[in-house]
């Protein structure tokens, strides 16, 4: 197994920040790559953390047999 050489301004390249928008390093040098920040990063885990990053999905109807048994009266 070979080791990759360091990255130069040749290998690294530059994308969009997920979180902010703004340029980010894509390289092994980035610890926060694809982020360019420490910030970004932890501004996305929050937002998986609190389910803001979900499919959306039609609930079941009332009377169908997998309705929420909370939700009926």
């Amino acid at each position: 197994m070979g080791t990759l050489p360091p990255p130069t301004a040749s290998t690294a390249r530059i994308v969009v920040c997920p979180s902010c928008g703004g340029d980010s390093v894509y390289a092994p040098t980035n610890a926060y790559r694809p982020f360019c920040s420490e910030r970004c990063k932890q501004l996305d885990l929050g937002a998986w953390a609190s389910e803001d990053f979900r499919m959306p999905a039609e609930a079941p109807p009332i009377d169908g047999p997998y309705g929420d048994p909370r939700t009926e009266h």
